[in-house]
């Protein structure tokens, strides 16, 4: 009983922490875009599409969950790898093309 206790209390210290780091709905993120101007992750557009964190902050896309920890480029993403995973054309806008939806002057 005791240990089931503690394992609850450690499961959702873990959640409550997560939803700390994470970028929900109303909030949003700027990231560095190079020449192309900056990108900014809105967390408004991705509730409204019906996603969770955890589609994005897992141990395959973006694992870490503080700002800059991830450091990925566009070939990555071009690669199918994190925003990639679902911005491939088919789940969400495919990025070749569609420079100006995320990167802003």
């Amino acid at each position: 009983m005791k240990k089931g206790v503690i394992l609850i209390f450690v499961v959702t210290m873990v959640a409550l922490a997560a939803l700390a780091f994470a970028v929900p709905a109303g909030k949003t993120l700027t990231y560095e875009g190079k020449g192309m101007g900056k990108v900014t992750f809105s967390g408004d557009v991705h509730a409204n599409a019906g996603l969770s964190c955890n589609k994005c902050h897992n141990k395959d896309m973006f694992a870490m969950m503080k700002h800059g920890a991830a450091k990925f480029k566009m070939a990555d993403i071009y690669a199918g790898k994190y925003c990639g995973a679902c911005h491939n054309g088919s789940q969400a806008f495919a990025p070749a093309g569609n420079c100006a939806r995320c990167h802003k002057k």
